[in-house]
């Protein structure tokens, strides 16, 4: 038996392929060290920016002679099946502190009692209301106000998905500037002003996005974000590191060089009359938050014109994170195939010659390094892990790039873990940075591999796939963060919190 498995490996060690696979290996290595240096280089300007931003907006983040100049806005929640949380998510928004919005909820076609639930909740009536279709949608049912809620509105229309709800808001929509949200958000009073003011400092901005925290562990009670805690459990926790990585160095650094491709769906804000020039959300799309962006880049730039889109590193906004690897898993499937939908139809701008920093660096890294990272990565390894078997690879080598591998995984964590400590402290106690550093370690064993896994499964169903479904993303909901309210839903003149009252360290 040992001799049969001594010619199998003999003959396996001068086959073609494995001479193909030792010449992989290098690339692979190459690419990790490229990926890596790239990280660390967003997360030097990332970390340059929020010190900066601190500094400037710590002691009076928006002088009151400013708040009268404020555009007035309207904010879009679209809602699908959304019962659990879309009633607290409009009492949120109600608390916003902002002289003039409207909230317009649009529910697309649920199955579950979404629409009776808000229209319950908010006293809310059937109006004879023009509806002009500038963008294409799915029919509209009808369209409800409220008399004692007169900033609510509520848009009924058949299932479209959500691109398609969002262009039936925006066909319906008063204001020249849009915020886009989800139901399972939670918003603080300030945080429309935050994410508003580069609009007023800064003529050229077209839309603007904003950190995006996680909310499993924290309290609510009625819309209202009370307490900020870390989540019980390990897969939201890791998550909360994947947030922090993403939005504190990630967009932060993309941004500073106005090559932001991403805004999240859960909370940004858009110029309506550009938007609709480019045709809205494309309704044949499960990424529709970052291809608007992406298109916003290319058309901008083939016109021409001189703008900016920018990121605000404030916390403004709180989602549920799903709990179970199932909902986890479909989440990252599906934002893997969003991301490949967003890129190829655009991939005009990539290396145009008026492309600037979005054309040349930000999009061959989303191509290269995002979209066919996860081919390379899991490729990567089980080379290493077979080479090391044939013994054509010391297996000193692969402890020594395992190794590197998670030590880079962890200083990227825990860099951005120091500059959340640094700049909002939203987890001021001990133990709290304790179980973030925790997080920020175990993260790295297991859990990131199998991220990457199943990002693969995204790329290669949208590379291979030939039905490509454009519906809701569903993830299942505990809503363990909602406490119900103390007395009856509060009136819409209620006043907000003060800003000094809220979760935001260093205020």
């Amino acid at each position: 038996m040992s001799m049969y498995w001594e010619n199998l490996m003999a003959w396996l060690q001068q086959a073609s392929w494995v001479h193909w696979l030792v010449e992989f290996q290098w690339a692979f290595l190459v690419y990790f060290f490229v990926i890596n240096f790239a990280y660390l280089l967003l997360n030097w300007l990332s970390a340059v920016r929020v010190v900066r931003y601190m500094r400037e907006y710590r002691a009076d983040y928006l002088p009151e002679a400013l708040r009268s100049y404020q555009p007035p806005v309207s904010i879009i929640l679209p809602a699908y099946n959304e019962r659990e949380t879309v009633v607290s998510a409009v009492h949120s928004l109600l608390r916003t502190n902002y002289p003039a919005y409207e909230i317009i909820v649009v529910n697309d076609g649920s199955t579950d009692d979404t629409r009776q639930m808000l229209i319950d909740a908010f006293a809310l009536e059937p109006v004879p209301e023009a509806y002009r279709q500038r963008l294409p949608t799915e029919p509209v049912r009808g369209l409800y106000a409220s008399a004692k809620y007169p900033r609510v509105r509520l848009l009924d229309k058949e299932n479209g998905g959500k691109a398609d709800a969002l262009n039936a808001a925006i066909n319906c929509a008063r204001y020249p500037l849009y915020c886009a949200t989800d139901a399972d958000c939670i918003l603080h009073p300030e945080s429309l002003s935050r994410v508003i003011r580069p609009f007023l400092e800064d003529s050229r901005v077209v839309a603007s996005g904003g950190v995006v925290r996680v909310l499993n562990g924290c309290r609510v009670r009625d819309g209202m974000l009370e307490e900020v805690g870390l989540p019980d459990r390990l897969l939201p926790g890791f998550q909360l590191i994947e947030y922090l990585r993403a939005f504190l160095f990630g967009r932060m650094g993309w941004s500073q060089l106005n090559a932001l491709l991403i805004i999240s769906g859960a909370f940004g804000v858009f110029y309506k009359e550009r938007v609709m020039a480019i045709g809205g959300y494309r309704r044949d799309t499960i990424g529709e938050d970052m291809d608007l962006v992406v298109r916003l880049h290319r058309n901008l730039r083939k016109e021409g014109r001189d703008y900016r889109i920018v990121f605000v590193p404030d916390p403004v906004c709180w989602t549920e994170v799903p709990t179970d690897l199932r909902s986890l898993r479909n989440q990252r499937v599906r934002w893997q195939c969003g991301l490949a939908e967003s890129l190829w139809p655009n991939i005009g701008l990539m290396f145009n010659r008026k492309g600037g920093a979005p054309g040349w660096l930000a999009f061959p890294f989303m191509l290269f390094f995002e979209f066919l990272g996860p081919i390379i990565e899991v490729a990567g390894y089980l080379a290493l892990i077979v080479l090391g078997l044939l013994g054509l690879v010391p297996w000193s080598l692969f402890w020594i790039f395992l190794a590197a591998a998670i030590g880079m995984g962890i200083l990227l964590s825990v860099n951005a873990m120091l500059l959340e400590e640094i700049s909002f402290r939203l987890y001021p106690r001990g133990k709290q940075q304790l179980r973030l550093f925790l997080f920020a370690v175990l993260e790295n064993f297991g859990y990131r591999q199998l991220t990457a896994v199943w990002r693969l499964t995204g790329t290669l169903r949208w590379l291979f796939s030939r039905r490509r479904q454009h519906v809701w993303g569903q993830v299942d909901r505990d809503g363990s963060w909602q406490r119900p309210a103390a007395s009856a839903a509060p009136d819409e003149a209620m006043p907000a919190l003060a800003p000094d009252r809220l979760p935001r360290g260093n205020s």
